[in-house]
Protein backbone atom coordinates (compact mmCIF):
# COMPACT_ATOMS: atom_id res chain seq x y z
CA UNK A 1 0.00 0.00 0.00
CA UNK A 2 2.83 2.40 0.88
CA UNK A 3 4.51 1.67 -2.44
CA UNK A 4 1.32 2.36 -4.39
CA UNK A 5 0.88 5.71 -2.60
CA UNK A 6 4.45 6.73 -3.43
CA UNK A 7 4.13 5.52 -7.01
CA UNK A 8 0.91 7.47 -7.48
CA UNK A 9 2.39 10.59 -5.89
CA UNK A 10 5.43 10.56 -8.18
CA UNK A 11 3.27 9.88 -11.23
CA UNK A 12 0.91 12.75 -10.39
CA UNK A 13 3.66 15.31 -9.69
CA UNK A 14 5.76 14.26 -12.64
CA UNK A 15 2.83 14.18 -15.07
CA UNK A 16 1.85 17.69 -14.00
CA UNK A 17 5.43 18.87 -14.53
CA UNK A 18 5.52 17.27 -17.97
CA UNK A 19 2.23 18.84 -19.04
CA UNK A 20 3.53 22.26 -18.06
CA UNK A 21 6.25 21.77 -20.68
CA UNK A 22 3.97 22.20 -23.69
CA UNK A 23 6.74 21.41 -26.14
CA UNK A 24 7.04 17.88 -24.73
CA UNK A 25 3.34 17.40 -24.08
CA UNK A 26 2.73 17.73 -27.81
CA UNK A 27 5.32 15.11 -28.79
CA UNK A 28 5.56 12.48 -26.08
CA UNK A 29 2.86 11.40 -23.61
CA UNK A 30 3.67 12.75 -20.17
CA UNK A 31 2.67 9.43 -18.61
CA UNK A 32 5.72 7.78 -20.21
CA UNK A 33 8.06 9.87 -18.09
CA UNK A 34 5.94 9.64 -14.98
CA UNK A 35 5.50 5.88 -14.84
CA UNK A 36 9.08 5.14 -15.91
CA UNK A 37 10.48 7.14 -13.00
CA UNK A 38 7.79 5.90 -10.59
CA UNK A 39 8.50 2.27 -11.47
CA UNK A 40 12.22 2.80 -10.89
CA UNK A 41 11.47 4.36 -7.50
CA UNK A 42 9.21 1.46 -6.51
CA UNK A 43 11.74 -1.24 -7.49
CA UNK A 44 14.78 0.33 -5.82
CA UNK A 45 12.92 1.41 -2.68
CA UNK A 46 11.40 -2.06 -2.32
CA UNK A 47 14.82 -3.68 -2.70
CA UNK A 48 16.28 -1.34 -0.05
CA UNK A 49 13.69 -2.49 2.50
CA UNK A 50 12.09 0.90 3.15
CA UNK A 51 8.62 -0.59 2.66
CA UNK A 52 9.17 -3.20 5.35
CA UNK A 53 8.01 -2.66 8.93
CA UNK A 54 10.00 0.21 10.41
CA UNK A 55 9.64 -1.32 13.87
CA UNK A 56 12.31 -3.84 12.86
CA UNK A 57 15.04 -1.23 12.33
CA UNK A 58 16.40 1.91 13.97
CA UNK A 59 16.10 5.47 12.65
CA UNK A 60 19.80 5.37 11.75
CA UNK A 61 19.32 2.18 9.75
CA UNK A 62 16.39 3.74 7.89
CA UNK A 63 18.44 6.83 7.01
CA UNK A 64 21.30 4.60 5.84
CA UNK A 65 18.91 2.67 3.59
CA UNK A 66 17.49 5.95 2.30
CA UNK A 67 21.00 7.17 1.52
CA UNK A 68 21.75 4.00 -0.45
CA UNK A 69 18.45 4.39 -2.32
CA UNK A 70 19.29 8.00 -3.22
CA UNK A 71 22.80 7.05 -4.38
CA UNK A 72 21.33 4.39 -6.66
CA UNK A 73 18.19 6.13 -7.85
CA UNK A 74 18.91 9.85 -8.24
CA UNK A 75 21.62 9.49 -10.93
CA UNK A 76 19.45 6.87 -12.65
CA UNK A 77 16.48 9.24 -12.64
CA UNK A 78 18.56 12.10 -14.02
CA UNK A 79 19.86 9.94 -16.89
CA UNK A 80 16.52 8.25 -17.59
CA UNK A 81 14.62 11.51 -17.90
CA UNK A 82 17.32 12.88 -20.19
CA UNK A 83 16.84 9.89 -22.49
CA UNK A 84 13.05 9.97 -22.47
CA UNK A 85 12.55 13.70 -22.66
CA UNK A 86 13.63 15.20 -25.97
CA UNK A 87 14.00 18.93 -26.28
CA UNK A 88 15.99 21.86 -24.99
CA UNK A 89 14.00 22.20 -21.79
CA UNK A 90 14.52 18.65 -20.50
CA UNK A 91 17.05 19.92 -17.91
CA UNK A 92 14.16 21.48 -15.97
CA UNK A 93 12.24 18.22 -15.97
CA UNK A 94 15.35 16.31 -14.92
CA UNK A 95 15.72 18.41 -11.78
CA UNK A 96 11.98 18.28 -11.04
CA UNK A 97 12.06 14.48 -11.22
CA UNK A 98 15.21 14.24 -9.08
CA UNK A 99 13.75 16.54 -6.42
CA UNK A 100 10.51 14.53 -6.35
CA UNK A 101 12.37 11.27 -5.84
CA UNK A 102 14.47 12.72 -3.00
CA UNK A 103 11.34 14.15 -1.34
CA UNK A 104 9.45 10.85 -1.50
CA UNK A 105 12.38 8.87 -0.06
CA UNK A 106 12.76 11.37 2.80
CA UNK A 107 9.02 11.25 3.40
CA UNK A 108 9.16 7.45 3.56
CA UNK A 109 11.65 7.59 6.47
CA UNK A 110 9.57 10.29 8.17
CA UNK A 111 6.36 8.29 7.88
CA UNK A 112 8.09 5.14 9.08
CA UNK A 113 9.34 6.69 12.31
CA UNK A 114 8.21 10.19 13.22
CA UNK A 115 4.62 9.79 12.01
CA UNK A 116 4.21 6.15 13.00
CA UNK A 117 0.95 5.66 14.91
CA UNK A 118 1.12 4.31 18.44
CA UNK A 119 -0.52 1.01 17.49
CA UNK A 120 2.25 0.33 14.95
CA UNK A 121 4.60 -0.73 17.73
CA UNK A 122 5.48 -4.42 17.46
CA UNK A 123 4.16 -6.40 20.43
CA UNK A 124 6.44 -9.20 21.58
CA UNK A 125 5.81 -12.16 23.89
CA UNK A 126 8.90 -13.97 25.15
CA UNK A 127 8.55 -17.67 25.88
CA UNK A 128 11.02 -18.11 28.71
CA UNK A 129 12.00 -16.25 31.86
CA UNK A 130 15.62 -17.27 32.40
CA UNK A 131 18.95 -16.01 31.09
CA UNK A 132 18.05 -16.15 27.34
CA UNK A 133 14.86 -14.16 27.97
CA UNK A 134 16.87 -11.63 29.94
CA UNK A 135 19.31 -11.32 27.01
CA UNK A 136 16.47 -10.62 24.59
CA UNK A 137 15.19 -7.86 26.90
CA UNK A 138 18.66 -6.32 27.18
CA UNK A 139 19.19 -6.52 23.41
CA UNK A 140 15.97 -4.61 22.80
CA UNK A 141 17.06 -1.97 25.32
CA UNK A 142 20.30 -1.45 23.38
CA UNK A 143 18.53 -0.96 20.07
CA UNK A 144 16.26 1.80 18.86
CA UNK A 145 13.53 -0.59 17.73
CA UNK A 146 9.90 0.15 18.47
CA UNK A 147 9.15 -3.18 20.16
CA UNK A 148 7.01 -3.60 23.25
CA UNK A 149 7.51 -6.70 25.41
CA UNK A 150 4.00 -7.53 26.63
CA UNK A 151 5.08 -10.34 28.92
CA UNK A 152 6.96 -13.57 29.55
CA UNK A 153 5.84 -17.17 29.74
CA UNK A 154 7.99 -19.29 32.04
CA UNK A 155 9.10 -22.62 30.59
CA UNK A 156 8.14 -25.77 32.53
CA UNK A 157 11.77 -26.63 33.34
CA UNK A 158 12.91 -23.13 34.30
CA UNK A 159 13.63 -22.95 38.02
CA UNK A 160 14.80 -19.33 38.26
CA UNK A 161 13.24 -16.21 36.81
CA UNK A 162 15.65 -13.44 35.77
CA UNK A 163 13.02 -11.09 34.36
CA UNK A 164 10.39 -8.85 35.91
CA UNK A 165 8.21 -11.32 37.82
CA UNK A 166 5.21 -8.98 37.58
CA UNK A 167 5.21 -9.47 33.80
CA UNK A 168 5.39 -13.27 33.86
CA UNK A 169 2.02 -14.57 32.66
CA UNK A 170 0.15 -17.30 34.45
CA UNK A 171 -1.07 -20.33 32.51
CA UNK A 172 -4.78 -19.50 32.36
CA UNK A 173 -5.47 -21.06 29.00
CA UNK A 174 -3.97 -22.11 25.66
CA UNK A 175 -0.93 -20.06 24.66
CA UNK A 176 -2.40 -18.91 21.36
CA UNK A 177 -5.54 -17.60 23.10
CA UNK A 178 -3.45 -15.61 25.59
CA UNK A 179 -1.29 -14.24 22.78
CA UNK A 180 -4.28 -13.20 20.68
CA UNK A 181 -5.93 -11.54 23.69
CA UNK A 182 -2.76 -9.50 24.28
CA UNK A 183 -2.49 -8.50 20.60
CA UNK A 184 0.90 -10.22 20.24
CA UNK A 185 2.63 -9.88 16.86
CA UNK A 186 5.53 -12.23 17.56
CA UNK A 187 6.64 -14.87 20.05
CA UNK A 188 10.36 -15.44 20.66
CA UNK A 189 11.28 -18.81 22.13
CA UNK A 190 14.05 -18.03 24.63
CA UNK A 191 14.70 -21.15 26.70
CA UNK A 192 18.09 -22.77 27.24
CA UNK A 193 16.87 -26.36 27.29
CA UNK A 194 14.53 -27.53 24.52
CA UNK A 195 14.25 -31.16 25.54
CA UNK A 196 12.17 -32.79 28.24
CA UNK A 197 8.95 -30.98 27.39
CA UNK A 198 10.44 -27.47 27.52
CA UNK A 199 9.13 -26.67 24.05
CA UNK A 200 5.32 -26.67 23.72
CA UNK A 201 5.47 -27.44 20.00
CA UNK A 202 1.74 -27.92 19.55
CA UNK A 203 0.89 -24.65 21.29
CA UNK A 204 3.52 -22.77 19.29
CA UNK A 205 2.13 -24.27 16.06
CA UNK A 206 -1.35 -23.08 17.08
CA UNK A 207 0.10 -19.58 17.54
CA UNK A 208 1.70 -19.66 14.11
CA UNK A 209 -1.42 -20.80 12.28
CA UNK A 210 -3.31 -18.06 14.15
CA UNK A 211 -1.17 -15.46 12.38
CA UNK A 212 1.40 -14.87 15.13
CA UNK A 213 5.04 -14.96 14.09
CA UNK A 214 7.15 -17.51 16.02
CA UNK A 215 10.95 -17.13 16.06
CA UNK A 216 13.77 -18.96 17.74
CA UNK A 217 16.47 -17.06 19.59
CA UNK A 218 19.11 -17.22 16.85
CA UNK A 219 16.74 -15.90 14.19
CA UNK A 220 15.49 -13.08 16.39
CA UNK A 221 19.00 -11.92 17.32
CA UNK A 222 20.01 -12.08 13.66
CA UNK A 223 17.09 -9.90 12.63
CA UNK A 224 17.20 -7.34 15.46
CA UNK A 225 20.91 -7.06 16.28
CA UNK A 226 22.20 -7.94 12.80
CA UNK A 227 24.55 -10.47 14.36
CA UNK A 228 24.64 -14.23 14.94
CA UNK A 229 25.05 -14.94 18.63
CA UNK A 230 27.60 -17.71 19.18
CA UNK A 231 26.18 -18.57 22.59
CA UNK A 232 22.81 -19.54 21.09
CA UNK A 233 23.53 -20.70 17.55
CA UNK A 234 23.41 -24.38 16.63
CA UNK A 235 25.19 -26.05 13.74
CA UNK A 236 21.87 -27.32 12.35
CA UNK A 237 20.47 -23.78 12.25
CA UNK A 238 23.47 -22.65 10.18
CA UNK A 239 23.37 -25.69 7.89
CA UNK A 240 19.66 -25.89 7.11
CA UNK A 241 18.82 -22.19 7.24
CA UNK A 242 19.02 -19.66 4.42
CA UNK A 243 22.11 -17.67 3.55
CA UNK A 244 25.80 -18.29 2.83
CA UNK A 245 25.22 -17.71 -0.89
CA UNK A 246 28.41 -18.03 -2.95
CA UNK A 247 26.99 -18.03 -6.49
CA UNK A 248 28.74 -16.85 -9.63
CA UNK A 249 26.43 -13.83 -9.98
CA UNK A 250 27.19 -12.68 -6.44
CA UNK A 251 30.97 -13.09 -6.85
CA UNK A 252 30.96 -11.32 -10.22
CA UNK A 253 28.86 -8.38 -8.97
CA UNK A 254 31.04 -8.03 -5.88
CA UNK A 255 34.23 -8.09 -7.95
CA UNK A 256 32.92 -5.43 -10.34
CA UNK A 257 31.96 -3.23 -7.38
CA UNK A 258 35.41 -3.75 -5.82
CA UNK A 259 37.30 -2.78 -8.97
CA UNK A 260 35.10 0.23 -9.83
CA UNK A 261 35.12 1.75 -6.33
CA UNK A 262 38.83 0.97 -5.77
CA UNK A 263 39.84 2.77 -8.97
CA UNK A 264 37.73 5.77 -7.97
CA UNK A 265 39.21 5.79 -4.45
CA UNK A 266 42.73 5.53 -5.84
CA UNK A 267 42.19 8.66 -7.95
CA UNK A 268 40.43 10.66 -5.22
CA UNK A 269 42.88 9.65 -2.49
CA UNK A 270 46.06 10.21 -4.53
CA UNK A 271 46.90 13.57 -2.84
CA UNK A 272 46.31 12.05 0.62
CA UNK A 273 48.53 9.08 -0.22
CA UNK A 274 51.38 11.34 -1.37
CA UNK A 275 51.08 13.66 1.64
CA UNK A 276 50.98 10.71 4.07
CA UNK A 277 54.08 9.15 2.54
CA UNK A 278 56.00 12.42 2.88
CA UNK A 279 54.85 12.87 6.51
CA UNK A 280 55.95 9.35 7.49
CA UNK A 281 59.36 9.80 5.88
CA UNK A 282 59.92 13.19 7.57
CA UNK A 283 59.03 11.87 11.03
CA UNK A 284 61.19 8.76 11.16
CA UNK A 285 63.60 6.65 9.18
CA UNK A 286 62.39 3.46 7.64
CA UNK A 287 59.95 2.32 4.97
CA UNK A 288 56.76 4.27 4.23
CA UNK A 289 54.78 1.09 3.65
CA UNK A 290 54.92 -2.28 5.30
CA UNK A 291 53.63 -5.67 4.29
CA UNK A 292 52.40 -8.28 6.74
CA UNK A 293 51.13 -11.82 6.28
CA UNK A 294 47.39 -12.26 6.82
CA UNK A 295 44.94 -15.11 6.33
CA UNK A 296 42.58 -14.74 3.36
CA UNK A 297 39.75 -16.66 1.76
CA UNK A 298 39.79 -20.43 2.40
CA UNK A 299 42.72 -19.93 4.77
CA UNK A 300 45.10 -18.88 2.00
CA UNK A 301 47.86 -16.54 3.28
CA UNK A 302 48.65 -13.25 1.51
CA UNK A 303 50.58 -10.09 2.27
CA UNK A 304 48.53 -7.02 3.17
CA UNK A 305 49.87 -3.51 2.47
CA UNK A 306 49.52 -0.59 4.86
CA UNK A 307 51.17 2.69 5.69
CA UNK A 308 53.67 2.21 8.50
CA UNK A 309 52.19 3.69 11.68
CA UNK A 310 54.48 2.13 14.32
CA UNK A 311 58.13 2.29 15.22
CA UNK A 312 60.47 -0.09 13.39
CA UNK A 313 61.06 -2.05 16.63
CA UNK A 314 57.34 -2.44 17.40
CA UNK A 315 57.74 -6.23 17.70
CA UNK A 316 61.48 -6.49 18.36
CA UNK A 317 61.05 -9.77 20.26
CA UNK A 318 59.31 -11.31 17.25
CA UNK A 319 56.13 -12.04 19.23
CA UNK A 320 52.88 -10.81 17.61
CA UNK A 321 50.94 -8.40 19.83
CA UNK A 322 47.43 -7.00 19.78
CA UNK A 323 47.26 -3.25 19.20
CA UNK A 324 46.29 -1.52 22.44
CA UNK A 325 44.53 1.71 23.26
CA UNK A 326 47.11 4.55 23.40
CA UNK A 327 49.72 2.09 22.13
CA UNK A 328 53.18 3.57 22.78
CA UNK A 329 54.53 1.84 19.67
CA UNK A 330 52.48 4.15 17.44
CA UNK A 331 54.23 7.25 16.06
CA UNK A 332 52.63 10.71 16.05
CA UNK A 333 51.88 10.56 12.33
CA UNK A 334 50.82 6.96 12.83
CA UNK A 335 48.31 7.95 15.49
CA UNK A 336 46.66 10.42 13.14
CA UNK A 337 46.47 8.14 10.10
CA UNK A 338 45.18 5.25 12.24
CA UNK A 339 42.48 7.45 13.74
CA UNK A 340 41.10 8.33 10.31
CA UNK A 341 41.91 4.93 8.72
CA UNK A 342 44.36 6.52 6.27
CA UNK A 343 46.84 3.72 7.03
CA UNK A 344 44.41 1.33 5.31
CA UNK A 345 44.52 3.11 1.91
CA UNK A 346 47.33 0.96 0.44
CA UNK A 347 45.02 -2.04 0.81
CA UNK A 348 43.32 -0.77 -2.35
CA UNK A 349 46.20 -2.56 -4.11
CA UNK A 350 45.21 -5.80 -2.36
CA UNK A 351 41.65 -5.31 -3.58
CA UNK A 352 42.74 -4.74 -7.18
CA UNK A 353 44.98 -7.83 -6.97
CA UNK A 354 42.01 -9.88 -5.80
CA UNK A 355 43.42 -10.87 -2.40
CA UNK A 356 40.85 -8.74 -0.61
CA UNK A 357 37.46 -7.17 -1.15
CA UNK A 358 36.37 -3.69 -0.15
CA UNK A 359 33.88 -5.24 2.29
CA UNK A 360 34.37 -8.40 4.31
CA UNK A 361 35.75 -9.68 7.62
CA UNK A 362 39.04 -8.04 8.54
CA UNK A 363 42.03 -10.30 7.78
CA UNK A 364 43.97 -11.52 10.82
CA UNK A 365 47.53 -12.68 11.24
CA UNK A 366 48.12 -16.47 11.16
CA UNK A 367 49.33 -16.49 14.79
CA UNK A 368 46.06 -15.00 16.04
CA UNK A 369 43.92 -17.06 13.65
CA UNK A 370 45.25 -20.32 15.10
CA UNK A 371 44.64 -19.05 18.63
CA UNK A 372 41.11 -17.85 17.87
CA UNK A 373 40.13 -21.00 15.98
CA UNK A 374 40.96 -23.07 19.06
CA UNK A 375 39.00 -20.87 21.45
CA UNK A 376 36.00 -19.57 19.44
CA UNK A 377 33.44 -21.85 17.76
CA UNK A 378 32.78 -21.29 14.03
CA UNK A 379 35.69 -18.84 13.74
CA UNK A 380 36.90 -20.51 10.51
CA UNK A 381 33.54 -19.79 8.82
CA UNK A 382 34.58 -16.16 8.31
CA UNK A 383 37.27 -17.36 5.88
CA UNK A 384 34.74 -18.59 3.30
CA UNK A 385 34.67 -15.08 1.78
CA UNK A 386 37.44 -12.65 0.92
CA UNK A 387 38.62 -10.43 3.79
CA UNK A 388 37.74 -6.75 3.48
CA UNK A 389 39.22 -3.31 3.98
CA UNK A 390 36.09 -2.54 5.97
CA UNK A 391 33.28 -4.75 7.19
CA UNK A 392 30.06 -5.15 9.13
CA UNK A 393 31.99 -5.72 12.37
CA UNK A 394 34.09 -2.60 11.80
CA UNK A 395 31.06 -0.31 11.52
CA UNK A 396 29.18 -2.04 14.35
CA UNK A 397 31.89 -2.70 16.95
CA UNK A 398 34.98 -1.04 18.33
CA UNK A 399 38.53 -2.11 17.52
CA UNK A 400 39.11 -5.60 18.94
CA UNK A 401 42.27 -6.31 20.94
CA UNK A 402 41.24 -9.34 23.03
CA UNK A 403 39.72 -12.75 22.49
CA UNK A 404 36.46 -11.42 23.97
CA UNK A 405 36.47 -8.60 21.41
CA UNK A 406 37.17 -11.11 18.63
CA UNK A 407 34.15 -13.14 19.77
CA UNK A 408 31.90 -10.08 19.59
CA UNK A 409 33.24 -9.14 16.17
CA UNK A 410 32.84 -12.70 14.89
CA UNK A 411 29.11 -12.49 15.61
CA UNK A 412 28.87 -9.58 13.18
CA UNK A 413 31.21 -11.27 10.69
CA UNK A 414 29.01 -14.37 10.67
CA UNK A 415 25.98 -12.20 9.98
CA UNK A 416 27.79 -10.66 7.01
CA UNK A 417 28.99 -14.01 5.64
CA UNK A 418 25.46 -15.42 5.93
CA UNK A 419 23.63 -12.40 4.49
CA UNK A 420 26.16 -10.65 2.26
CA UNK A 421 24.84 -8.89 -0.83
CA UNK A 422 25.79 -5.98 -3.07
CA UNK A 423 23.23 -3.82 -1.26
CA UNK A 424 24.73 -4.67 2.15
CA UNK A 425 28.22 -3.89 0.78
CA UNK A 426 27.07 -0.44 -0.36
CA UNK A 427 25.40 0.15 3.00
CA UNK A 428 28.62 -0.76 4.85
CA UNK A 429 30.70 1.50 2.61
CA UNK A 430 28.40 4.43 3.39
CA UNK A 431 28.51 3.73 7.12
CA UNK A 432 32.30 3.44 6.91
CA UNK A 433 32.45 7.06 5.75
CA UNK A 434 30.77 8.10 9.01
CA UNK A 435 33.12 5.92 11.07
CA UNK A 436 36.17 7.38 9.33
CA UNK A 437 35.05 10.98 9.75
CA UNK A 438 34.30 10.45 13.46
CA UNK A 439 37.47 8.44 14.12
CA UNK A 440 35.34 6.00 16.14
CA UNK A 441 37.05 2.88 17.44
CA UNK A 442 40.53 3.65 16.05
CA UNK A 443 43.73 2.54 17.79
Amino acid sequence: MQGLVDLGLIALIFTTACLLQTQWADTVPAATYAFSVAAGLFLVTSASGLYRAASQRSVGQSFARAAVTCVLLLPLTYVLVGILAAGEENETLRWIATACIAAVITHRVYVGHVKRPAHASSRLLIYGSGSPAQQVTQALAWTNLDVQVVGYVAGPNETQSLVDSARVLTHTGPLHEQALALGVDEIVVAVEERRGGSMPLRELLDCKVSGIRVSDLSTYFERTLRQIRIDHVRAGWLIFGDGFSQGLYRRTAKRLLDVAVSMLLLVLAAPVIVFTGVAIRLESRGPIFYAQERVGRNGRPFRVFKFRSMRLDAEKDGQPQWAAKKDDRVTQVGGFIRRYRIDELPQIVNVLKGDMSLVGPRPERPFFVEQLRREIPYYAVRHCVKPGVTGWAQVRYQYGSTIADSLEKLQYDLYYVKNHSVFLDILILLETVGVVLSGKGAR
